[in-house]
């Protein structure tokens, strides 16, 4: 018998999942069929920050910027272990030049043309105070003035820098945020399908009847929906006109953005917003304890089967758009690592990749006379008001509930905003062998059920093996049974960012370990 289903969405990254999260909470029966794991391409490749998107005030994109900043404090409160506040730090100084592609420096450019494409220290402020007050700021502090001649955050920079404005925005575990809305959604219903992809489509009784096929075997398996949510990300394009063959207008633009990660480069733990004499910004953010992580670039990007990589030119971009602020210069042989994500921006025809709006786009299609929905551009820090215009969009065909995730914690994610150190502490307190590192990075990606992946544990031979870097078969075990594990990559690059930390043989060890676990040829020793 073919299940059925009122929804098939296509796309497990952050607002496919958003979206299965929601509907099924809405009353909807959810099957998600994601082609590689969970989270894999753009979600698992941003800068990892929720924020309203200073700069995007230039382009005059108030309405996206203050949903984005409202949306800040919504998610802080549903996920503290994944997401906390940071401060950025915005160095000034009057020979700033910048480019005159936007509608603010056009304008500047015309009203008051002696700056010659400086930012004046007016307008930052004016951005500012509109950032600290469009979202109605209840947890996160204001923007204050820094002197960097005698402060910490000047230290790392050179001595021209001797002014900045100091503001707020949040951290966000970006894979995490995906699989833990994937973990909801299964838990109040949906089924969610990794490694299936989605290869054919046809409408049938008004509905759609869609072939899944399973990458790692090449079966294939047929289920019906009511309507298709077409949220494939880079492959949105892809899934309209070769899948669901529709008629819609509109289109996708992929702008690859990509990161290069270093040694740390400064002590304190607060982050950078620098600006560029080419209109760009990047910012350089602490990273993994013992890292810094700078990024982003905009480049074209054509084929969404290409895997993006960070091209040696962009690499030397971010490396000298770095040298410009610090005291002490780096080089590429100071990178460590490297990650490229591509955005799917809906197609407004902007003149350049990096004035492409970031807002999302959402149709309505029934071209095929069955309805589907398709979902282009959005930004992680709106991925659940996205999902929410969404399942509007879905409203209109099937009958859906109220609105309800707003505050609504995520999997580990009950407990206060400023409750990581007494998580951590108890942690320690019941699990003598941990020490503080690991407690963190378990409360940190875990919340409240860091317990659950520990278990009866007494001691640490209690875990069984281990693959390095505090990473032990009990919690592998854990992630395969409940975050869709199926490689060593899916825990050490997304469930986790160890890969950082261990060797390439141990990852080559731990995946033959998952395979043969996923075979059942090891005994469950840590359990």
């Amino acid at each position: 018998m073919t299940p059925e289903y009122d929804l098939l969405v296509i796309g497990g990254g952050i607002n496919g999942c958003g979206i299965a999260r929601d509907a099924t909470g809405r009353g909807l029966s959810v099957c998600l069929a994601e082609m590689n794991d969970i989270g894999s391409a753009t979600s698992a490749s941003s800068t990892k920050l929720f924020h309203g998107g200073l700069r995007y005030l230039e382009y005059f994109e108030v309405r996206l910027v203050r949903e984005a900043l409202v949306e800040r404090e919504t998610l802080l409160r549903a996920m503290p272990h994944i997401a906390w506040p940071m401060r950025f730090v915005l160095p000034y100084h009057p020979s700033m030049r910048f480019d005159t592609t936007t509608p603010t420096s056009k304008l500047l450019n015309i009203v008051m043309p002696w700056m010659k494409g400086r930012r004046p220290a007016w307008l930052i402020r004016l951005g500012l105070f509109l950032y600290d007050n469009l979202g109605g700021r209840k947890i996160l502090p204001g923007t204050t003035s820094v002197d960097l001649r005698n402060s910490p955050e000047g230290a790392p920079l050179k001595p021209k820098f001797e002014h900045a404005y100091e503001y707020s925005d949040c951290w966000v575990e970006d894979s995490r945020l995906v699989v833990l809305n994937a973990r909801d959604a299964e838990a109040r219903g949906a089924r969610i399908l990794t490694r299936h992809k989605v290869t054919g489509a046809e409408p049938s009784d008004g509905g759609w009847t869609v072939t899944l096929t399973d990458t790692n075997s090449d079966r294939e398996t047929q289920v019906t929906a009511r309507m298709i949510v077409n949220a494939a990300g880079p492959w949105v394009g892809d899934v309209l006109r070769g899948t669901i063959r529709s008629n819609q207008t509109g289109g996708v633009r992929l702008v690859r953005g990509s990161h290069i990660v270093t040694k740390r480069l400064f002590e304190h733990d607060k982050c950078y917003f620098f600006q560029g004499t080419d209109g760009r910004i990047i910012f350089a953010i602490p990273y993994e304890t013992d890292f810094t992580l700078i990024g982003t670039t905009d480049q074209e990007h054509h084929d969404p089967d290409k895997k993006p990589e960070c091209t040696p030119e962009e690499q030397q971009y971010l490396v000298d758009f770095m040298n410009a602020y610090l005291a002490d210069p780096i080089s590429t042989d100071d990178i460590v690592w490297t990650y490229s994500g591509v955005r799917p921006l809906f197609d407004d025809g902007a003149t350049s990749a990096t004035a492409a709006t970031r807002d999302y786009t959402i149709h309505l299609d029934r071209s095929r006379g069955a309805p589907a929905v398709n979902v282009f551009g959005g930004k992680i820090t709106t991925y659940r008001r996205l999902a929410e215009s969404a399942l509007e969009k879905v409203g209109e065909v099937l009958h859906v509930k109220a609105p309800w995730t707003a505050g609504v914690p995520l999997p580990g994610g009950d407990f206060p905003v400023d409750g990581v150190l007494p998580l951590m502490d108890g942690l320690m307190r019941d699990y003598s062998f941990l020490d503080p590192a690991w407690a963190r990075r378990l409360v940190r990606a875990y919340g409240t059920q860091a317990r659950a992946v520990l278990g009866d544990a007494q001691e640490v031979a209690d875990l069984g093996r281990h693959f390095g870097a505090s990473l032990t078969e009990r919690e592998v075990r854990w992630l395969m049974e409940n975050e869709y594990v199926q490689r060593a990559e899916d825990v050490v690059w997304r469930r986790s960012k160890l890969g950082l930390r261990m060797t390439a043989e141990e990852i080559a060890t731990l995946d033959d370990w998952i395979a043969e676990a996923a075979d059942g040829r090891l005994s469950k020793a840590a359990e």
